[in-house]
Formats: C-alpha cells, sequence, structure tokens
C-alpha cells in the first residue's frame, strides 16, 4: 500500500466494513460524540491520520463522519486527484506527523 495521506476525495473501505467511504481531511482530532459498537463512549485525546464521510452519500450530519489511520485500510476503492500541491503535502505530513501526534497525545497524559 502506498504512503500514508492519501488524496482527499480517495475512497477506501476500511478493514471489517461493508460500507465506502470518502477522505475528506487530515490529522483529525475527534471531541463530540463518539460511537463504537453501538454505544457512545467519551472520546480520548487521540489523533487519526484521516477524516472521512460515507460514500456515496457524503457528509449527511456531522455526527456522522469517520476518523482513522492508515493500517486500518483494507482497500482503496478510487485514487482522489493528484496534484504537485497534493504529494507536497503528503510529504510535509509524512515528516512530521508521528512526532506531532505523540506530543498531542502526551499532552492528555499529563
Amino acid at each position: 500500500m502506498k504512503e500514508r495521506f492519501l488524496p482527499i476525495g480517495t475512497v477506501v473501505l476500511l478493514k471489517g466494513a461493508k460500507k465506502e467511504i470518502m477522505i475528506t481531511s487530515y490529522c483529525i482530532f475527534p471531541t463530540g460524540k463518539q460511537i463504537k459498537d453501538g454505544q457512545e463512549i467519551t472520546p480520548d485525546q487521540k489523533m487519526y491520520e484521516y477524516g472521512a464521510c460515507a460514500y456515496p452519500e457524503g457528509i449527511l450530519d456531522a455526527n456522522t463522519t469517520h476518523a482513522f489511520n492508515h493500517d486500518q485500510i483494507e482497500k482503496i476503492l478510487y485514487m482522489g486527484y493528484e496534484s504537485d500541491q497534493q504529494k507536497e503535502l503528503s510529504r510535509i505530513l509524512n515528516g512530521g506527523y508521528e512526532i506531532y501526534k505523540k506530543k498531542y497525545e502526551e499532552a492528555a497524559t499529563n
């Protein structure tokens, strides 16, 4: 699989999922209500690589967005638009993501 930070608009299927989702954003910090296995949970201070919406429906409600990491992708179904700007952003994000994520998540435990 390609490196992290696939282009916005990329449609993927996550491991164990039945519904496709489309990447809409990067470096997500969920703060609102979260649902896991049908139950509402208190969000952890955790950073995710991608934000996404259901495909083909899009964002119908702010509470139906998804946050996930690259290693959860089972299959890339459609690759979004790749430009020089997108490639440069991916390079920058790949270069500093782990450092920033560690600082953000460690701040939650202090």
